[in-house]
């Protein structure tokens, strides 16, 4: 069942049937409640004033917008989480990130760069060859604006390290735009959030197995 209406305070819900939600996060709110008084607004405890007993089963940056799947019941959950821990689930985000790279329609390339948590500025991610974890990210030119010096790219990350694509991107000298955490103040400075939205979630139905595909427009 496809749902018109916007949940309260914008939160968008494309789907729900018996075992699932698919919502649209908007940038700058929390997936989960954070530490304080002033960090208990979030999308979870949003969806379940609508549909109580509704569970996280992934989760985005408090910074990025999109697709946000959470289960109606714990069994769901549980399936979708092993979904996502065997990379069953397909994920896709679309960025606009600083500087002309690549070729539009040109082959998908792969970033494969370590990822370690800097303990030092947590909660903050660094490229460590030693102690990293293996990461991977692929990533497609769907455009560039020449006069901007930007490029927008389509990502697919084949892991799923904390701030994995934004870790990458920078990594690459081309940080996303708006990205308070990892970009220079050139790239902050020219978009007023975090360029990056996850626009495409495609699993398996946890109850009978059929084939979800969602896609959500990024408004930047």
């Amino acid at each position: 069942m496809t749902l018109p209406d916007p949940l309260a305070d914008g939160v968008q819900a494309l789907y729900e049937d018996d075992d699932l939600l698919v919502l649209c996060k908007p940038s700058g709110l929390l997936c989960v409640p954070g530490r304080g008084p002033n960090k208990q607004d979030c999308l979870s405890a949003r969806a379940q004033q609508r549909w109580p007993g509704a569970l996280i089963v992934h989760r985005l940056d408090q910074a990025t917008s999109g697709l946000v799947l959470m289960a109606r019941h714990i069994d769901a959950q549980r399936r979708l989480s092993h979904a996502f821990a065997e990379r069953l689930v397909h994920k896709r985000y679309q960025a606009v990130v600083q500087g002309l790279l690549g070729t539009v329609g040109g082959d998908l390339n792969e970033i494969d760069l370590p990822i370690a948590a800097d303990w030092e500025r947590r909660p903050l991610r660094v490229i460590d060859h030693a102690l990293g974890k293996p990461s991977q990210t692929r990533w497609r030119l769907l455009g560039q604006d020449g006069a901007a010096c930007t490029s927008r790219v389509e990502l697919e990350p084949v892991t799923g390290r904390t701030h994995q694509l934004r870790v990458h991107l920078a990594a690459l000298g081309h940080p996303i735009l708006g990205d308070m955490l990892y970009a220079d103040e050139t790239a902050q400075q020219k978009a007023p959030r975090l360029l990056l939205h996850a626009c495409v979630l495609e699993f398996a139905h946890p109850r009978h197995g059929a084939a979800c595909s969602f896609e959500s427009a990024p408004d930047f």
